[in-house]
This record gives structure tokens, C-alpha cells and sequence, in this order.
């Protein structure tokens, strides 16, 4: 029987943690390989494949596929695709593209979920003021998980260094999730909030962090195909996300990546092993 906290949400002990790292590093090991795979003429199903070599091959298993239906790995939302984009043949990249790619894995029973946002080729600045702020309103983020903290404060660092950066869309019918032995657990994570409010975060919470950016306004439809999200004024998008424990010390990042090493220890956090 895990231990719950008061609102119901999983609790996870320190063993447990450990486990969903190595389930996060499979993810961030896949999303490694997607990056450097993403060029002009690659299509998202080209790098679906890929993805599902990768997962299977170090011993786990793809969550999405199969979930609720969807027939990807991976989630690939080109240009003004928000998020959930499926995964197809003739979605072929070009240069200039922007294309999120978001990886999920089930390792033992655990699951890693994790999301970034690659420039096919060069980008073009407003595409890097996108990508830059997005990414960085997910650091805000994740840095209010600690305990004693509350939910709220989360969306409102997310939403307030948005502000700060310009005319950026935060999409609100999306955000983050609790995460362990499912992928999508309570609490519900919302991008925006007021500071205080909201249940409080206690050690062993596992939280996913994602902010979604756009780059005109917030809102967002999603399509027939009852999956792919898009800008409803087809502006372009980004998606950042990392699975965060809470720990005494600080948040441990539990899908980090080798390109976050540095950042995590300027940040004084757990170093979640590389």
C-alpha cells in the first residue's frame, strides 16, 4: 500500500524515487538521441521509431503508446501544434520548423515523462525568445517544489516569468500532473495560480512540470483527430517538461539530462545522477 498524503496524492519513499530516477534517465536518454535525430527530412515518425527502440531497448516500455488509444512512443507537436501531436509518415520536418517532442517510459513499474522543444536547423530569434522563456518558466517552476511550499505557488512562478518575458501565450487547458506508478496522477499541476494557495507540497511528492508557450495568445483547439492541440490563431508553440520529486534538500529532477547537469548544480539542487 503506497502512503498518501492528505488530498490522496501517491507518496513515494526514498527507494521508490530511486527507481522512478532510473525510469527518467531511460526518458531523457531517448530524448537525447530524438534531438540529435531531428533534421529537415526527418519525419515525426521517423523519430516515433526511434523512440520506441530506444525505450524498449533499455528494458522499458513506451506509456503512450497504446494510452487511452494514442498509436505514438511519442507526442510530435510541429509549429502551431501545442501538444499531443500523433506521430505520422508524412509529417515530414523542414528547416526552420520548431518541433516538441514529448517521451514517456514505464521501467518497473515506474514511469519518466519529459518534454523539450528543438529548432529544425537555425531557428529564428523569435523562435529562440520562445523556446527560451518557455523552458525557463518550467525552471521557476520546478524551483517552488519544496516542502511546505503549496500547488499555487508553482503556477504562479510559471506564469509570472512568462509575464515578465513579452507577449507569451500560457496555455491554460493544459499543465502538469502527479506522476508514479501511473503516469497521470492527482494533483493536477496548472501553469498559472496565486502564491498559498493549494495543497501543500510534502517530501516524496512526484510532480510533472510543463509549461506550454505560445507565442501569440493563450488559446489553443484541439482537432478532429480528438488528440493533436494547436494555436487556435496558429502561432508557433513550445512545451518544456521534467518529472520532479520533492525532497528536504530541494527538488530532484528526476528526467534530467546530461545538458542539465550544470544548471541543477548552479541551482544548488540534488544531484540526481548522471
Amino acid at each position: 500500500m503506497f502512503r498518501r498524503s492528505e488530498p490522496g496524492v501517491q507518496l513515494k519513499t526514498p527507494a521508490e524515487i530511486a527507481k522512478m530516477r532510473a525510469a527518467g534517465r531511460v526518458v531523457a536518454d531517448t530524448l537525447d538521441r530524438l534531438r540529435a535525430a531531428v533534421r529537415p527530412g526527418v519525419s515525426t515518425l521517423d523519430l516515433d521509431a526511434i523512440a520506441e527502440e530506444s525505450i524498449r531497448g533499455a528494458g522499458a516500455v513506451p506509456s503512450f503508446k497504446g494510452y487511452h488509444g494514442f498509436t505514438g512512443s511519442i507526442c510530435a507537436s510541429v509549429n502551431e501544434e501545442v501538444v499531443h501531436g500523433i506521430p505520422r509518415a508524412d509529417k515530414v520536418l523542414a528547416e526552420g520548423d520548431l518541433i516538441s517532442i514529448d517521451c514517456g517510459a514505464i521501467l518497473d513499474g515506474w514511469h519518466g515523462d519529459s518534454a523539450i522543444t528543438v529548432a529544425v536547423g537555425e531557428p529564428r530569434p523569435e523562435d529562440v525568445r520562445l523556446l527560451e522563456a518557455c523552458e525557463e518558466s518550467m525552471w521557476r517552476g520546478i524551483a517552488e517544489l519544496r516542502p511546505g511550499n503549496r500547488l499555487g505557488d508553482i503556477g504562479a512562478a510559471v506564469d509570472g516569468y512568462l509575464r515578465s518575458r513579452g507577449r507569451f501565450g500560457n496555455v491554460q487547458e493544459y499543465g502538469g500532473h502527479g506522476i508514479g506508478t501511473e503516469m497521470h496522477m492527482d494533483p493536477h499541476v496548472l501553469n498559472y495560480g496565486r502564491r498559498g494557495k493549494g495543497i501543500e507540497l510534502v517530501e516524496g511528492m512526484c510532480l510533472a512540470i510543463e509549461p506550454m508557450a505560445n507565442a501569440g495568445t493563450r488559446h489553443v483547439v484541439q482537432l478532429e483527430d480528438g488528440w493533436t492541440v494547436v494555436t487556435r490563431d496558429g502561432a508557433r508553440s513550445a512545451h518544456f517538461e521534467h518529472s520532479v520529486a520533492v525532497t528536504a534538500e530541494g527538488p530532484l529532477v528526476l528526467t534530467a539530462r546530461e545538458d542539465n547537469r550544470a544548471r541543477i548544480a548552479e541551482l544548488g539542487w540534488p544531484d540526481p545522477g548522471f
